[in-house]
């Protein structure tokens, strides 16, 4: 987090620092769009190739300001000092500022200290096109709060992995994997703890009340209940997770739009890949299993598992996915 002695102009006020975010094809925020050229025009943006730097603050007067830079190095020096707990004075140079958008496109719980609380600015047609920029409405489960779903699992992967138990997979040996029956909430598998709702943190949840279903398992069969022997011969697929692992093949062949295919570092020498598509987000590593989650699934998190087709998947993934400079 920024210190606010930090400013930078906006408008003709100076800013106090509160944050900064990269807006890059490796790294944006995921909550604005599935790809980098969709997260820029929330933002009004072209989807410039290098990126760029968006610094939230407030001014003098207490209101909220987005100031956009193409000084794409200084803001990814800034998040690394604040990450490790080091202080860094982000004032980027005026000739760097590409444009001063009123509010903040991603919800902040902090603020600046002897100004007024934030608010919007009051609106200027001199130096506002439109509406001040808000947040994307996380409230209730859809495309942002499923994107922020798949952001918590990515960063919680070890949280998330070991809910699921490996021998509840059924494997054919045809297919990627088989989705099974899932464990709710707390009351997961092998009794882990199921990181908190999405609402606050991203991880799937629909509200405060209800719980993420890990469903372990693989692409081509949801796994009936042990108490139903009939059922358990003749599992039905997984239509969604089916049509997500479709459409992830189909990246291979046709690249897509910019940034919807990621891939980051992890442990050992595993990538971190994240891909999104229409409805739907899926994390995976490339040396273990996916999660899968739906628009039209609320709240669930689809667990994918290797079978003999998802590995090579994965790796053809991660050579045409977008890696951070």
């Amino acid at each position: 987090m920024a210190g606010t002695d930090d400013a930078v102009a906006a408008g003709d006020d100076a800013l106090y620092v509160l944050t900064a975010v990269l807006l890059t094809p490796a790294k944006f925020p995921s909550v604005l769009g599935d790809d980098y050229p969709e997260a820029c025009a929330a933002l009004g943006l072209a989807p410039l190739a290098d990126g760029y730097g968006l610094v939230l603050g407030q001014d003098g007067a207490g209101a909220r300001w987005t100031v956009v830079i193409d000084d794409v190095s200084l803001v990814a020096v800034a998040i690394a000092s604040w990450d490790c707990g080091m202080e860094y004075e982000l004032s980027p140079d005026e000739r760097t500022v590409v444009s001063a958008l009123p509010g903040w496109p991603l919800a902040l719980s902090v603020s600046a200290p002897g100004v007024p609380a934030p608010h919007d600015p009051e609106h200027d047609p001199e130096i506002m096109d439109g509406p001040p920029l808000t947040p994307p409405n996380t409230e209730t489960w859809g495309p942002a709060q499923r994107r922020l779903g798949a952001d918590e699992i990515a960063l919680q992967w070890a949280s998330w992995r070991d809910q699921i138990d490996d021998s509840a997979f059924l494997t054919d040996g045809t297919d990627d994997a088989n989705v099974t029956g899932g464990t709710e909430g707390s009351d997961g598998a092998a009794g882990a703890e199921t990181p908190e709702r999405a609402g606050d943190t991203g991880s799937g949840r629909r509200d405060a009340d209800s719980t993420v279903t890990p469903d372990s398992g693989d692409a081509t069969a949801a796994a009936p209940a042990a108490s139903d022997p009939e059922a358990q011969s003749a599992p039905a697929p997984h239509a969604g997770v089916r049509r997500v692992l479709a459409e992830v093949r189909a990246y291979v062949d046709s690249p897509p739009p910019l940034g919807r295919v990621r891939s980051a570092f992890a442990s050992g020498d595993a990538r971190t890949l994240r891909a999104d598509g229409p409805g739907w987000s899926m994390v995976a590593r490339t040396d273990d299993i996916a999660f899968v989650l739906l628009d039209d699934e609320p709240g669930e998190v689809l667990p994918v598992g290797r079978g003999p087709e998802l590995p090579g998947l994965l790796e053809a993934l991660d050579k045409m996915a977008v890696r951070p400079s």
